[in-house]
């Protein structure tokens, strides 16, 4: 059996424009952005709750939230644990995966990205994925970009506005462009709420 454009990507193939399946990707972000749209203009949480399902492929559970507008670019390969606070404009690009863990805080204006494109010209008109994976605790400071393949750790802070382009070690605050540590989160950090 022949793996779809999707499937082909997250195994680790570059893809170019000109590969024939590359229209799949198209169905699958026009058919997103219809649900999208609905998505965003309503303030009815539980019918949002059932939309994102669609997006998705997975129901939002009862104690998360996401703040409208939200963009996602496909949607089905995002998956949003328990306790997530995801708040207005966070924009996801979610082809090679995008995994939110439980108690996960997104502060507004957040950028997720799990896709980029070869660095050489040559081959840059090709998309390339990679997961992110944010994990449980972690909180992201408005504005923050992360970057494909970063694993954020459990407990950790992303500052507003860093760029993070490498792992993220649990329990640690980073911040800047491109995010560096600044300090650990010790136990009485942990204890003061």
């Amino acid at each position: 059996m022949s793996k779809n454009i999707f499937e082909r990507l997250q195994a680790g193939e570059a893809v170019s424009y000109s590969d024939p399946a590359h229209s799949e990707i198209g169905e699958a972000a026009e058919r997103t952005t219809k649900l999208l749209i609905e998505f965003n203009s309503t303030a009815d949480v539980e019918k949002n709750r059932k939309l994102w399902g669609k997006i998705s492929g997975e129901a939002l559970d009862p104690s998360s939230m996401i703040q409208i507008p939200v963009y996602v670019n496909i949607g089905q390969f995002t998956r949003i644990g328990k306790n997530v606070y995801i708040n207005h404009l966070c924009s996801m690009l979610d082809m090679g995966t995008i995994n939110i863990g439980d108690d996960v805080l997104i502060g507004p204006k957040v950028n997720i990205l799990s896709e980029e494109h070869p660095v050489n010209p040559a081959e840059r008109k090709a998309l390339m994925v990679r997961p992110v994976v944010i994990k449980n605790g972690a909180w992201i400071g408005a504005g923050a970009t992360i970057l494909p393949g970063v694993t954020v750790g459990e407990n950790s802070i992303v500052a507003a506005g860093a760029m993070v382009n490498k792992d993220v070690p649990d329990n640690t605050v980073v911040g800047g462009i491109p995010a560096k540590v600044i300090k650990k989160i010790d136990q009485s950090d942990r204890d003061n709420y």
